[in-house]
Formats: structure tokens, sequence, C-alpha cells
């Protein structure tokens, strides 16, 4: 046993002092590897941050959650021409859905429409996203309220001026005094300010209520009606706990389709988007990501090893002599050969700590600069430092084993 071990430190010391007698060349060969170790991580990172981000979005929500509307989440089946024609859901349907289906929870009614500018006296705060709604909303979307409260269920349904704003709104127009009670504009109309939600940080999609404001969805309809081409209906709905889900959603479209007179035969003229479904659709995204990130990384890994694989013939034939001599002095060839393995190996080490020491500067800068964390997990580490190991041994492993094989008297006669 202490053989063995001696012989693979002596193997080992021998590898890194052609290492460092070779600089130039241990430079040229490092830059595959740490390229292509440097893509896959930045890659993997990437995506797991992303997929973390859209988890922490959805966390407080109810993944079978529904969103009934004329447009769908994903790929349809429905033809475009067809889908253009389907009717927006209206407020009297989401009455008729909240009065007669069965296993609701929560219902909401939301319209969504384009980014506004708010006043306050001077100042003025652009893009603001506006979130009309129905108060049942805040139960099936959870905000966290940091001042003052949420519009209730009779200013919901009168329609009247009041609303709640995000915390990047609040900044924007009263700085560090208190907007509770203010007068803001908002659609040239006067609204009171009754809420101010906690900093939430920036969403996955764009869609962070910090930029955002909330008020009554009857004060929007009262001054467009429901006919309006900047506004898109939609009527959220969170089923009861332990229900079937697909009962529910047959139950939703018997219910509306009756409302609406669709002929039996014909498809149903809405979508009924459950969030599972939408989160499946991301998480397939995601997946796409990775292999296509896989599949770029690869390349660079195979040019990496081929780097070190060549380097190491060179290697191997600049030492010749070498070998020949450690030979003829009782050298075994495990000897040789854990030399050369070690040495290829130990390359493709450094270029693959190198490369991860690049996306972890890179994370750090990006997560400081952008309001966005960047996830470097151990379990991305040791893959690629697994990946620098194996590509190192693949790459050594044919250059090793012709070392080992050399005749000695051949050798010292090939290298004088």
């Amino acid at each position: 046993m202490l053989l063995y071990l001696r012989l693979l430190s002596e193997s080992f010391s021998f590898a890194i002092n052609a290492l460092r007698n070779n600089k130039l060349r241990t430079l040229l060969s490092l830059l595959g590897v740490t390229i292509g170790i440097f893509s896959i991580i930045a890659v993997l990172a990437a995506v797991d941050s992303m997929d973390k981000k859209i988890k922490e979005d959805l966390s407080d929500m109810d993944m079978n959650t529904v969103y009934l509307m004329r447009f769908s989440f994903g790929p349809s089946e429905v033809p475009r021409w067809k889908r253009e024609q389907f009717p927006d859901v209206t407020y009297e349907e989401f009455e008729h859905i909240k009065r007669n289906v069965n296993g609701i929870d929560k219902i909401s009614f939301n319209l969504f429409t384009r980014n506004e500018s708010i006043k306050y006296d001077s100042k003025t705060v652009n893009s603001i996203r506006v979130k009309p709604s129905t108060n049942e909303f805040f139960d099936i979307e959870p905000v966290k309220i940091e001042k003052g409260r949420l519009f209730n269920e009779s200013e919901s349904n009168s329609g009247s001026p009041v609303i709640v704003i995000g915390s990047e709104v609040a900044t924007g127009l009263f700085e560090n005094s208190d907007p509770i009670g203010k007068k803001i504009r908002l659609y040239g109309q006067k609204f009171t300010v009754i809420g101010v939600l906690k900093k939430q940080g920036q969403g996955m999609f764009g869609d962070s209520s910090d930029i955002a404001v909330f008020f009554p969805v009857n004060f929007l309809r009262k001054m467009y009606g429901d006919n309006s081409d900047m506004l898109t209906p939609a009527i959220l709905i969170k089923p009861e706990k332990g229900i079937d889900v697909e009962e529910f959603k047959a139950e939703l479209s018997q219910k509306l389709r009756a409302f609406r007179g669709v002929k039996t035969g014909e498809i149903d003229n809405f979508f009924m988007n459950v969030l599972s479904g939408f989160t499946d659709f991301i998480d397939n995204i995601v997946g796409q990501m990775n292999m296509i990130g896989w599949i770029i990384s690869a390349f660079s890994l195979l040019v990496g090893g081929f780097g070190i694989a060549n380097i190491m013939f060179v290697s191997v034939k600049e030492r010749t002599n070498l070998i020949g001599i450690q030979k003829a002095l009782g050298a075994k060839n495990k000897f040789i050969l854990f030399q050369f393995l070690f040495e290829a190996i130990i390359l493709s080490l450094i270029g693959g700590i190198v490369g991860m020491f690049l996306v972890w500067i890179i994370a750090l800068i990006l997560s400081s600069a952008l309001d966005f964390e960047f996830v470097l997990s151990a379990s991305n580490m040791l893959l690629g430092s697994g990946l620098a190991a194996f590509i190192g041994l693949i790459s050594g492993i044919i250059p090793a084993i012709s070392a080992s094989k050399l005749d000695p008297v051949e050798a010292i006669r090939s290298g004088m």
C-alpha cells in the first residue's frame, strides 16, 4: 500500500513539474477546458436561477388557479383565425359563474391593460402597471401590505376611486412622506391612496407589484364600458382544496357554454388556463434551454479535450528520452502511466476551476447590478469539477498508455 502511495506521489510531482516547466503550453491548453466548463456552469446556473425565481414568484399561488379568458397561455390546437373570433369574458359571466359553479373558493374579475403614468402634484411616475380587479383578487394572488389597507367588497362593487400602490410608486411620488389619504391622478381622475404594498423585488416576468397599482375594476368599467379594445378581461378562479380539478373544469365549461349558448359539437370559445399547466410549459422551456446549453458546451469541451490530448502527445514525444531513462532505471509502466494521466487531469481541473471562478465573479456582478439572484449551487460546482476531471482522464488516457508502453532502449535511442 505504501509503495502505491509513493508511486502516486512521485507521479504527481513529475506531472506538476512538467506543467510548471511549460507555462505557455499549459496556459493554451487550459483555454479550451475553461471555456467549456464556463459555458456549462453558466448555462446551468442561469437556468437554475430562473427556475428558482419562477417558483418563488408563484409560491404564494394555488397551482390549480384557473385563468378564464379568450387567450391561451401556451400553444393551442385551435387555429389562430378561430381564436381571434373568441369573445372576451364579461362581468355578467363572472357573476353567473360565481353564483352557479360549485367548488369555487375565490373568484375575481380582472382587466389587463396597458401601462400608464400616475401623478401627484408636480411629480410623475411613468410605465406603471395598472391592475384593476375585484377585491377577491387579493385572496387569489396574495400581496403583503406595508401601510394602510386593501379595498373591500363594498368599494369593489361600487367602483370607488380608491387605490393601493406599490413601494416604488410610493417612493417616486411621495419620497419619505406618508402616502395614505393623499390624492393621486390616473386616467385624468383622482384616486385616494388607501394602501402601500411591501417591496417585492423584480418578478421573473416583469410583473413586480413594486411598480403596480390596484383599484376596483368597476371604476374602469364605468369609464370605458365592457367593449374597449384597450382592456382584456379575465376571470380568475381558485378552486376549493382537495377538489378534482378536471371535474371542476368540466362543470365550469358546461356552465359557461350554456350561458353563451354554445351548441353541442362546437368547440369551447374560451380558454381555461390552469396555472399548473403554465408551470409545466415553463419547465419544458427550461428543459430545452438546458439541452441547448449542454450541446453548445459539449462542443467547447470537445475542443478543449482534443487540445489537451494533442498537448499530451507532444509532451510524450518531447520526453521520450526521459521516459527511456526512467524505465531503464527501473520505473514501472504504472509510474509512467500515472505521470501523464495526472498531468492531463490536473491541467483539465485547473481549467475547470478557472471556468467556475469566472462564472462566480460574473454571477456576483450581475446579482449586484440587477434585482435578480444568480444561483451557483454546490451541485453545479461538483458537476463542473467532475466534468473537468473526466475530460482530463479521457484526453490523457491514450497518450499516457502510449508513453507507458515505450521500449526503454528505443526511447533512449530516439531521444539522442
